[in-house]
């Protein structure tokens, strides 16, 4: 069983796998860096020294001491509910920075896979689709399209 389970660890897909989650988690943390230290705090003193991390509604008053509280940490501490909507857009606007991200790079290897094969003497271009075809071909095998003789 110890000898299946580490044939099963050591397949590519695997460790593959474990890369990406730690190569992922080291990302988000450098974005969440890049939006709470970086993005927001001249976007918070363009809107009149606001520090979004610190923007809350108070839902119910704490029982230690009565508001006004100055961070949702102190409202916590004073045992008050609180509605962060401030550490909310620092987290969707970390997402979108993810996402972008991750657009962009499907978007590149997609582009770098979609290059069809070069054209060469024994072959011809497929005029739908332009996969690189035999020039004795009669329909395309990639997108079926009947090439004229």
């Amino acid at each position: 069983m110890l000898k299946d389970f580490k044939a099963f660890i050591m397949r590519g897909n695997v460790l593959d796998l474990a890369v990406a989650v730690v190569i992922g988690g080291a990302f988000g943390t450098i974005v969440k860096s890049l939006v709470d230290d970086i993005i927001m705090p001249p976007i918070g003193l363009a809107l009149g020294h606001v520090d979004f991390s610190n923007l809350f509604v108070v839902l119910k008053e704490g029982t230690k001491a009565p508001p006004p509280y100055a961070t949702p940490a102190a409202a916590k501490d004073a045992g008050a509910v609180t509605l962060n909507y401030g550490t909310f857009v620092n987290t969707l606007i970390a997402f979108l920075i993810v996402a972008l991200a991750v657009f962009i790079i499907v978007r590149m290897v997609s582009k770098m896979y979609a290059k069809p094969a070069p054209v060469t003497e024994n072959t011809k271009a497929c005029p739908r689709c332009t996969s690189s075809i035999p020039k004795g071909a009669t329909k395309c095998p990639q997108c079926t399209a009947d090439l004229a003789a």
